[in-house]
């Protein structure tokens, strides 16, 4: 009986405001590694988490943690990944409005958008990012690097780069189907 009123203040949103952050909120766990440091008894064992955090619909962020415990290393990589969120602008709220490259360390990434249909063809992480943000159809690939720190600062990196063509056109002072209608036109249209 117990079990059933939880259940149904869960429902009605009761119970406290962490749930609705849960619920809102995709996690992905990236990596998860062990990690020693040695002292004057031997070695301590303790975890380093990479996790990322998104939304689904745009909003995506990512962090590390460290702990002596998994679950603990796991939490303070979630905190730190939603207070590091950022906005990526989705183009019909599945692919990307254009190609981009990202690099951090060895790593480099390109992105590149995709028609419908397409799915995610991205590898480990890169995976990972592009499902919690929401994005449907993607092709990515990673060059240089498999370390998965620098594949994510990297395609971090790239997301941050994307600007959808109404941010362009407020910029310039024109309107959005200036801007589309150029690449459409074959380029011929210029002032």
């Amino acid at each position: 009986m117990a079990r059933e009123n939880r259940r149904d203040d869960r429902r009605r949103g009761g119970g406290g405001g962490d749930d609705r952050d849960e619920n809102e909120f995709v996690e992905k766990l990236v990596s998860i590694n062990r990690v020693a440091k040695v002292v004057k008894g031997g070695r301590r064992f303790g975890f380093a988490a990479l996790v990322v955090v998104g939304d689904g619909k745009g909003r995506v962020g990512h962090g590390a943690g460290k702990a002596r415990e998994v679950p603990e290393a796991i939490r303070k990589a979630t905190e730190q990944a939603k207070r590091q969120m950022i906005r990526v602008p989705l183009r019909e709220a599945r692919t990307l409005h254009h190609d981009v490259k990202g690099r951090y360390g060895a790593g480099k990434v390109v992105l590149r958008a995709a028609p419908a249909g397409t799915g995610i063809i991205a590898g480990g992480p890169m995976r990972a990012i592009f499902e919690s943000i929401g994005i449907h159809d993607i092709v990515a690939k990673s060059v240089g690097t498999s370390n998965p720190h620098n594949m994510v600062k990297a395609t971090f990196d790239a997301l941050t780069q994307i600007q959808s063509p109404r941010d362009v056109a407020s910029r310039r002072s024109k309107k959005v189907g200036d801007i589309v209608g150029r690449r459409q036109d074959g380029g011929e249209a210029r002032e």
